[in-house]
């Protein structure tokens, strides 16, 4: 009988900071401006308005301007936040529990860069679909207004919530992919496997917290002039439920979970390429 040798697994190359910071920013930009005529489509589907009401298959590129404004210091903030607290605690548990330390830094890690993710995305929500409300400035005065400071963080703990648990879904299994990844081919990960690795995590991780994205896009498209109790979660969550069912919260299902697998792929493959050149390795 042939047994075949195991191959040696190089140590795992923790990133720096500085690293996680820049290649974030940079695969932040490229895959939501790239891929943001399916995020609309996906809004529009979950919107309260209706798909048509709300633009159907016009205009696919309003609020790209919001996207790319904030797509590249809100990536950046996580992963830096992600790889600080992965840096600070790796070295003080074992190995088969740093999925523990992963599902920490995730939620860390998008708390954090909602700060600057909510306001972006509140603009570019309403931009895709609310054609009444004119231009991605337009929209920001309206909002700053009506409701100040606060009517940019509308939705804050909804996304919190939403993105929160998907982090914690993906992260993991992204790291977990590239453990295969690394332990079957006996070198470090590439940017095509780490690209194959975000992909799956991240389809997996979407198609899990739909109804989670579904309830957070109703409350930001909610005007400034709505009663407070139909931007609340419970209450949005039983109109919901009242319109359309239990299928009413996997509205955007097909474009969400196609979004984020091609997403995962260009993000988490421009991130590695991206850490290879910041790194000169």
């Amino acid at each position: 009988m042939i047994f075949s040798k195991k191959k040696a697994v190089p140590p795992k190359k923790e990133r720096s900071i500085e690293t996680s910071f820049f290649a974030g920013a940079i695969a932040g930009l490229v895959v939501d401006v790239a891929l943001f005529p399916l995020d609309t489509l996906k809004t529009r589907l979950q919107s309260q308005y209706g798909f048509w009401k709300s633009g159907g298959f016009k205009g696919i590129y309003k609020g790209v301007g919001p996207t790319a404004v904030g797509s590249a210091p809100c990536a950046a903030v996580f992963f830096a936040a992600y790889s600080a607290f992965k840096l600070k605690c790796t070295p003080y548990v074992n190995p088969h529990e740093q999925f523990v330390v992963q599902m920490t830094a995730a939620t860390i890690g998008e708390t954090v860069s909602c700060i600057v993710k909510v306001p972006t995305e509140i603009v570019k929500q309403r931009r895709q679909a609310c054609a009444s409300e004119g231009t991605s400035v337009s929209i920001f005065k309206s909002i700053l207004k009506k409701d100040g400071v606060n009517g940019f963080y509308r939705g804050f703990w909804t996304t919190v919530l939403r993105d929160a648990p998907f982090s914690v879904i993906q992260f993991p299994l992204w790291e977990f992919f590239k453990s295969e990844f690394r332990q079957n081919t006996g070198h470090e990960v590439t940017p095509a496997e780490g690209a194959l690795s975000g992909a799956v995590a991240g389809a997996i991780a979407g198609a899990l917290t739909t109804p989670l994205d579904v309830v957070k896009t109703r409350i930001m498209l909610a005007v400034g002039c709505v009663k407070r109790e139909e931007t609340s979660l419970v209450p949005v969550m039983k109109a919901i439920y009242k319109e359309s069912g239990t299928f009413g919260f996997f509205a955007g299902f097909l474009p969400r979970v196609l979004w984020i697998f091609l997403g995962g792929g260009i993000f988490f493959g421009v991130f590695e390429q991206a850490c290879i050149i910041i790194d000169g390795d």
